[in-house]
């Protein structure tokens, strides 16, 4: 029986993922080169050492003002981000399971200052009984860790658990943990290669959550 629901942020709730990469490919064409997409999916949901500035000059084959340009992207994606909202049906579904008195739970490998701020800005924040971040882990996704973590803050066992994701990342960290999968791709993570899950959406317009929860029934 299905208790409680654990949502991923960028790009599940908040889609920072394709505006982000939208940027990046902006800055680099100013450049006259390109950041590839097969490469940039494999940064998403995840921490690595790949820097997109860095992998910037080499491209370039020039000395680039490193510093500058991050600080200057930083500036105009918060500025983009500043004038998006939600992802359409996000707040159906959270308005739904409170109705459904399911828990709430979120599992994302930014830190907690970064997803806090944008869930208070977006009035999302109250729903949320649970957020687990990069800052309560050794390791995030595909690490189950951060999963593990918010289940066991929900107190239920992770198969009473729902893992909404949008990344390869994510839903492999969900399945290593042992929760239900149901995924909701973006626009760039959609052509990523996923194990296996249960269920595969655009978004969550396409079907209601009490939908969806009776499917586990």
């Amino acid at each position: 029986m299905i208790k409680g629901i654990i949502f991923d942020f960028d790009g599940l709730i908040f889609d920072t993922e394709t505006h982000q990469y939208h940027l990046l490919q902006e800055l680099y064409a100013e450049h006259s080169c390109e950041l590839p997409l097969e490469l940039w999916q494999k940064e998403i949901g995840t921490h690595t050492d790949f820097s997109p500035y860095v992998y910037l000059e080499e491209q370039a084959k020039k000395k680039l003002d490193l510093a500058g340009i991050e600080k200057a992207f930083k500036e105009n994606f918060l500025e983009k981000l500043a004038l998006e909202q939600e992802r359409p049906g996000v707040r159906d579904y959270l308005e739904t399971a409170k109705s459904l008195g399911l828990k709430i739970g979120l599992a994302s490998s930014s830190n907690y200052e970064w997803v806090s701020s944008h869930l208070k800005r977006l009035g999302l924040f109250d729903y949320f009984d649970c957020i687990k971040t990069s800052d309560d882990v050794e390791k995030v996704k595909p690490d189950p860790a951060l999963y593990i973590e918010a289940a066991r803050c929900l107190e239920l066992e992770p198969n009473e658990c729902i893992a909404f994701e949008d990344s390869a990342h994510g839903a492999q960290a969900a399945k290593t943990a042992g929760l239900n999968i149901v995924i909701f791709p973006n626009e760039v993570t959609n052509a990523m290669q996923f194990c296996e899950v249960d269920y595969r959406f655009d978004s969550m317009l396409a079907m209601p959550l009490s939908e969806l929860i009776n499917k586990y029934k």
